[in-house]
């Protein structure tokens, strides 16, 4: 019974991704879902990472960003479920008041989701505008988190701001966007 309802999950997952993907194609132009589904039946273990993404509002969707095949967030807004969060487990941990459950990091890690970066952040936004009255952190380099800060975007008057708050910062319009990398498929 656990073996069909785990197949019936996977192939449901699956057939929302097929869904997205035959609606939006000029996000992964000259692919064939085919070759997708194939490598997800595959790789079965990246199918719960996938639901996790569209179970918290991320609307995943096949993109070729930066010569890689990924499966990324493309909701309109931040995903509603993966808001109001600090950045990681430290900074979470450092607050003195009103800390939320969880951080971003601490999130994509359980789920096994990648952040988005700077790059990633801007070549989507190039595909497709999104953060137009929210915000996504980033995956912010050493160098500024080492310092307490951290990274975050949005889209405002027609351009990709990248700016920098407190990591143990979070606010309710603020979340986080993922991928998943189709390593080895183009």
């Amino acid at each position: 019974m656990i073996d069909v309802l785990l197949y019936d999950e996977h192939m449901e997952i699956i057939e929302v991704l097929k869904s997205r993907f035959l609606a939006h194609s000029y996000r992964h132009p000259e692919v064939d879902f085919a070759l997708v589904k194939n490598f997800l039946r595959s790789n079965q273990k990246l199918l719960p990472s996938i639901r996790y993404m569209e179970e918290t509002g991320g609307e995943p969707d096949v993109a070729i960003i930066e010569g890689e095949l990924l499966i990324c967030d493309f909701s309109k807004e931040s995903p509603l479920l993966r808001r109001g969060l600090c950045y990681d487990k430290s900074s979470r941990e450092s607050r003195k008041k009103n800390a939320p459950s969880s951080s971003v990091m601490e999130e994509a890690i359980s789920h096994e989701v990648s952040l988005l970066d700077e790059t990633l952040y801007t070549a989507l936004q190039k595909i497709e505008e999104m953060d137009l009255k929210t915000s996504s952190w980033l995956a912010t380099p050493s160098s500024i988190r080492d310092k307490g800060g951290a990274i975050f975007g949005e889209k405002r008057y027609g351009r990709v701001f990248i700016f920098h708050n407190g990591a143990d910062s979070y606010y309710g319009v603020r979340g986080w966007r993922g991928y998943i990398a189709l390593t080895s498929i183009l």
